[in-house]
């Protein structure tokens, strides 16, 4: 499966895309994905951070990798969920590296930073979605830029990634909260 085709059902999963078409869905998936490439090679480099890492991420029906403090630009590293989304991979036949777990977390996280203000507002004009001709946010679509940009610098894929963690939930709850954020 493409990072197109997992974009597409990412989108599809969100909830407010539920009438939506697939061709309407995966336009929109091929414009944030695009735009994640263009972050990546925009910021190429993981800046210096506070790193913390703990226990915590994983509760029932949810999974939090990582999440980046905007107030002190400090990211937290979940490592009971970082050690499970390793579990689950490698049950699926993809075992990850610690290593490059992290770097995608830590990746994802920096990317919500970048996307902060006018990049924001650039994708969503790109994505062209208005409601009563207004600009209008795509719900899911900055995750996918976000998804996109980690993968570039890590070589993981976060959507995989996220299809996996998904499927091992077992608390239909889950599917509000399933990303690497």
């Amino acid at each position: 499966m493409t990072a197109l085709d997992l974009g597409t059902r990412f989108l599809a999963a969100t909830p407010t895309h539920e009438h939506r078409t697939p061709e309407q869905l995966r336009a929109w998936a091929r414009i944030a994905l695009d735009f994640g490439d263009e972050l990546a090679e925009e910021h190429p480099e993981l800046p210096q951070l506070d790193i913390r890492e703990k226990t915590g991420g994983k509760r029932p029906g949810e999974i939090l990798l990582a999440e980046y403090h905007h107030r002190d630009h400090r990211v937290t590293l979940y490592r009971d969920s970082l050690d499970f989304a390793r579990e689950v991979s490698a049950k699926r036949g993809v075992p990850i590296a610690p290593e490059k777990l992290r770097r995608a977390a830590i990746a994802h996280e920096v990317g919500h930073h970048l996307l902060h203000g006018p990049r924001t507002r650039e994708l969503n004009r790109r994505l062209g979605h208005r409601v009563l001709r207004l600009r209008a946010h795509v719900a899911g679509a900055d995750e996918l830029a976000v998804h996109r940009y980690a993968q570039r610098l890590s070589g993981l894929n976060p959507l995989l990634l996220n299809t996996f963690l998904t499927d091992a939930l077992d608390d239909p709850r889950a599917r509000s909260r399933r990303s690497l954020d």
